[in-house]
């Protein structure tokens, strides 16, 4: 896996940047870095959540987003992130009012616990609901014609659920044969199955993320869904010369060179804390090894593949600005 596999033309010119990952590999984050890339140098772009967690909103350091496209942040050159909180419950009203002009009848029907009751009756049409309103914000224009967002990212359920929710669509539209419901799953199977939409996953370089991705990527491509790039997060530069990561992984570290090395430096260690200083080259050297068999692996997927730093200091918004900085270097836009 290398960093010229980095972005692509084909990825520059999606729409819709769908991103998923297994839970802790810090997905939210990588999308929230994904949107203000994408939106450097004077674009416009929207940042869509759909699990009610709110998590942009932590992440901006922001009150709980209302059911509204809300600017959330600008982005070099002029661009700037707007972010939306996807409501089911609110998607439903607004598709009532729109497709039957039902704007009071369905508050009434909120009132009555309808709305639960019929996405508890017919599980698949909450994730319509949901897809609905992002390809609504990825279609809609201005009346120049011009698309009202350059770019839409879409902050995914993670890898475990993420085709059952972007694939749910078909079936609905198997269930629904004729009238706006029909019309509306259409328009989602339409976009998310077609170039305009690429599915990024993220991952780390351990072996359950790294398994999660290559599943992911094989239920991708079996439902005719388009993975993007894989987003290796969270990469920790390596502290020993190629060349001597195999001895040390073996257990076979000098301590006397050890020890000369730190006083050439100024230091006058115990031996107690040479010592230490060993146990930790062996056990780093074993984790180089380790991260080099994630990434070998991670190869097969044969995705475009952009790495991204693991940040001492934890992510807040200066952080990701920083990351959306290295992705802007690595080829996105």
């Amino acid at each position: 896996m290398s960093e010229s596999a980095g972005w692509t033309e084909e990825l520059t010119r999606s729409r819709l940047h769908v991103v998923t990952g297994k839970g802790g590999t810090g997905k939210t984050t990588v999308a929230a870095a994904l949107a203000l890339a994408l939106a450097t140098g004077g674009r416009r772009v929207l940042l869509v959540e759909v699990e009610g967690r709110q998590s942009i909103a932590q992440l901006f350091d922001r009150a709980p987003l209302p059911y509204s496209e809300e600017r959330i942040a600008s982005a070099p050159g002029g661009g700037e992130v707007r972010a939306l909180a996807v409501d089911a419950e609110a998607a439903l009203l607004e598709y009532l009012a729109m497709f039957y002009n039902l704007g009071f009848a369905g508050r009434t029907l909120r009132k009555a616990g309808a709305i639960e009751f019929a996405t508890t009756l017919a599980p698949g049409l909450r994730d319509v609901l949901l897809t609905g309103k992002v390809k609504e914000c990825v279609r809609r224009t201005l009346p120049t014609g011009r698309h009202e967002y350059d770019a839409v990212v879409l902050d995914a359920p993670p890898t475990g659920r993420v085709v059952k929710f972007l694939d749910v669509t078909r079936a609905m539209a198997d269930l629904a044969k004729v009238g706006p419901i029909k019309t509306q799953s259409d328009g989602v199977v339409t976009l998310l199955h077609s170039g305009d939409t690429a599915v990024h996953i993220v991952s780390l370089l351990e072996e359950m993320p790294v398994r999660e991705t290559l599943d992911a990527v094989a239920e991708l491509d079996a439902a005719d869904l388009r993975p993007g790039a894989v987003l290796v997060n969270r990469v920790r530069p390596p502290r020993l010369p190629a060349h001597s990561v195999t001895a040390a992984a073996d257990g076979h570290v000098d301590a006397d060179r050890v020890r000369d090395g730190v006083r050439a430096a100024g230091l006058d260690l115990s031996p107690e804390d040479v010592e230490g200083l060993v146990d930790e080259t062996v056990e780093h050297a074993i984790r180089l090894q380790m991260e080099q068999r994630a990434k070998d692996k991670l190869a097969e997927a044969d995705l475009p593949t952009l790495e991204l730093p693991e940040l001492a200091d934890g992510v807040d918004v200066g952080a990701l600005y920083e990351l959306a900085e290295l992705l802007v270097e690595r080829g996105v836009r």
